[in-house]
């Protein structure tokens, strides 16, 4: 018989979630939960935006207590969601009345608040076989390719994670929204999961930060991204104490890191992992280059890939950054291969965004490219693409304005160039270092082409 796993870990009476408007526990949790999967409409599908991260815990215990599954997609762009649509006919949106889903059967929830629950609500068990969500990463030829996670999994997933980070009693503060693989791991599953507790509103601007901080209990922990992270660090402002700082989906240098944890007055540890994967490995960025595996989890070298597998992992995935010195459970990252670029905590293939581009109407050919070293970065440290596009007719703002209804805004190209052709090998072989060449040339302020 397969295990099942109660939807939340707490007490009826330890607080699962806070915000402005005070506390709520478990066990409202476990009865606004029962409520709303007794009033959902039929259908298997849901795509949850709820910004609310209390509101989306809710929408995603009652799709599991009703044996729904919760859809992920990698952004909300026209083209992702119609793709979604007609993969899954019979998709609903639930939102809170922020991020639609344009074009899907909508039900809005209804705002809920902290009351004192019923002394008999029961906790949902759940089949560690059921298949909690689908989450999707862009495959090569720009379809939407889709991940299953089990629910057991997930449970491992934040047991392991919990076991790292000592996080029973944590309350968590997360700037990246529970949709992403990174937020939902690291404060809704940390959450139901691992005995933390999370605070309902995502915070965006320093100010916002330093409020949701000054708000929660201690202990506390902030979620962020390096992206977010720079923002609020050379903000200037005196930030309340954390106990832990999360960070996680690009790069982090050490100097941000030192910055941050005298900013915070608190350890910074980084994830390392992917949506495939989900959670990998874990590192204090101002202590050590080298990452350690997450418990239960284990890491093999084969034919050139690192492929990474065990505990809360769906099979042996392998993975996009070329890993060196493997020394147990620990090592350190080289390259990330080729073709793959991760933005704001976005991950996609080239090759993906490339079709995206030469499918507008007008595009006669055109390719994206990580810019140079010399302009890669924005001034929040972020790397933006750019693009080179042969378009005779069609002006560039045209092209930008057609890429935003096919792919998430973190890929937009910061600049599109119009050129009148690509380079080219005898075999159609788009030239990296000519391209590179070729763009260098064109922003060069000497530049006449």
């Amino acid at each position: 018989m397969t295990a099942a796993y109660p939807l939340s870990r707490h007490a009826a009476a330890e607080p699962l979630a806070c915000g402005p408007g005070g506390v709520i526990t478990a066990g409202q949790f476990h009865e606004d939960v029962q409520r709303l999967a007794a009033a959902l409409p039929p259908g298997r599908h849901v795509v949850n935006t709820c910004h609310d991260r209390y509101l989306f815990m809710v929408g995603f215990g009652a799709c599991l207590a009703t044996g729904r599954i919760t859809l992920m997609p990698s952004s909300f762009t026209p083209a992702t969601l119609r793709q979604i649509r007609e993969r899954y006919p019979d998709v609903i949106c639930l939102h809170d009345g922020g991020q639609r889903a344009d074009g899907l059967p909508e039900w809005r929830m209804a705002p809920i608040g902290p009351r004192q629950p019923a002394r008999d609500v029961s906790v949902p068990a759940i089949a560690g076989d059921q298949v909690a969500a689908v989450v999707f990463t862009s495959g090569s030829t720009g379809e939407p390719t889709a991940h299953a996670k089990h629910w057991g999994r997930l449970c491992a997933n934040a047991a392991s994670e919990a076991e790292r980070l000592n996080a029973g009693g944590l309350t968590i503060a997360a700037t990246v929204p529970a949709q992403h693989m990174y937020g939902f791991e690291s404060s809704v599953l940390l959450a139901l999961h691992g005995g933390a507790s999370v605070w309902r509103q995502r915070p965006f601007y320093p100010a916002d930060v330093a409020a949701a901080i000054q708000a929660m209990p201690r202990r506390r922990m902030l979620v962020t991204t390096p992206f977010h992270l720079a923002a609020v660090v050379d903000a200037g402002m005196q930030m309340p104490p954390c106990d832990l700082v999360l960070c996680a989906t690009a790069p982090l240098s050490t100097a941000l890191a030192h910055r941050a944890e005298a900013v915070f007055d608190c350890p910074l540890v980084e994830i390392y992992g992917c949506t495939e994967s989900g959670q990998v490995a874990s590192r204090r960025t101002t202590a050590s280059a080298a990452w350690q595996l997450l418990p239960g989890l284990g890491m093999a070298l084969q034919d050139g890939s690192a492929w990474v597998f065990g505990d809360h992992v769906e099979g042996r995935v392998p993975l996009s950054d070329h890993i060196d010195d493997l020394n147990g459970d620990c090592f350190t990252l080289g390259e990330r291969h080729a073709d793959m670029v991760n933005i704001a905590g976005k991950r996609t293939s080239l090759a993906a965004l490339n079709v995206h581009l030469r499918s507008i109407e007008g595009v006669a050919d055109g390719c994206f490219l990580l810019p140079p070293e010399d302009g890669a970065a924005d001034a929040g440290g972020v790397c933006r693409l750019a693009a080179l596009v042969v378009a005779p007719g069609v002006e560039a703002v045209q092209i930008v304005k057609a890429l935003r209804q096919r792919i998430d805004p973190a890929f937009l190209p910061r600049p599109l160039l119009k050129i009148d052709a690509l380079p080219r090998n005898a075999t159609g072989k788009v030239l990296a270092t000519e391209v590179a060449a070729l763009y260098r040339a064109l922003r060069s302020p000497d530049s006449h082409l």
